[in-house]
């Protein structure tokens, strides 16, 4: 969900689609999860696949749930999740999170999920997601921090590989070290009752590695990346696919380990 020049870096090849529909509440919004309650209205901001919106509209049914993405395209695999899951109380909009058409507190829930990293103006976004939420609801946001991803064996082609990203994602407008900065972010958006708490995703049994590294070895040489890292000049095609080979050499060691750190929030309005 970008906005305010800002480009989405990863774009929705299906490598990328690969790894968002494996998100869940569970493991993607579990912060979010004690808060939660039937009957509440949630806005879903940047759903992507849909399926963390779809596990929502689950937990607070016969709620009403709305969804948004930054246009019809990305919001496609959202629709067909949600028919495929029998869930006909989620809506489905286009909106900008950096000004959302929706009434002042409208919602009792506003969930973002891996979204103020890629926008150009995560402040404004925070007021925007804000400004719709009711008196007595909440905020809740998380997004990894990629300069803190961290792996086993010390493997060249992935540490050039976190280089590029962050060059790429920065040249795009986003912050890819967006976790750390929540909390700021926040409290210059106007919240003054926020909980900040961390949790990271882990990758080391032998079928967790080959999704993990064979989705990345894939996205660098097919996604939007690849294609404005080639377009920037900031790697060259031999670059990407040493890049590539890096990660399917990393999920082929049996001592390979992974783990990625996210910052989370909620925010009391």
């Amino acid at each position: 969900m970008t906005g305010k020049d800002a480009v989405y870096t990863h774009g929705h090849h299906e490598s990328v689609l690969r790894s968002h529909r494996w998100r869940t509440a569970e493991n993607s919004a579990a912060h979010l999860l004690p808060h939660l309650r039937p009957g509440m209205r949630l806005l879903d901001v940047g759903c992507g696949p849909g399926t963390i919106t779809a596990d929502l509209a689950e937990r607070v049914a016969p709620g009403a749930v709305t969804a948004v993405d930054i246009t019809e395209e990305a919001l496609g695999p959202a629709r067909v999740e949600a028919e495929r899951r029998g869930r006909s109380d989620i809506t489905f909009a286009v909106a900008d999170v950096h000004a959302l058409e929706f009434p002042d507190d409208t919602f009792d829930v506003v969930h973002a999920h891996q979204v103020l990293q890629h926008v150009g103006d995560p402040v404004q976004a925070l007021r925007e997601m804000r400004r719709v939420c009711a008196p007595g609801g909440v905020v809740a946001v998380r997004d990894s921090d990629y300069a803190t991803f961290t792996w086993f064996p010390d493997t060249p082609a992935l540490e050039e590989w976190l280089d590029l990203y962050q060059r790429v994602a920065r040249a795009n407008g986003g912050e890819p070290d967006a976790g750390r900065r929540l909390l700021s972010w926040a409290h210059a958006a106007g919240f003054t009752d926020v909980s900040a708490t961390s949790s990271a995703w882990c990758f080391a049994t032998p079928d967790d590695r080959a999704w993990w590294g064979g989705m990345w070895a894939d996205r660098v040489l097919k996604s939007d990346m690849a294609r404005q890292a080639l377009a920037s000049g900031a790697a060259t095609q031999e670059d990407l696919h040493r890049i590539s080979e890096g990660w399917r050499s990393w999920a082929a060691d049996p001592d390979g380990w992974l783990s990625l750190l996210h910052g989370e929030l909620i925010c009391r309005v």
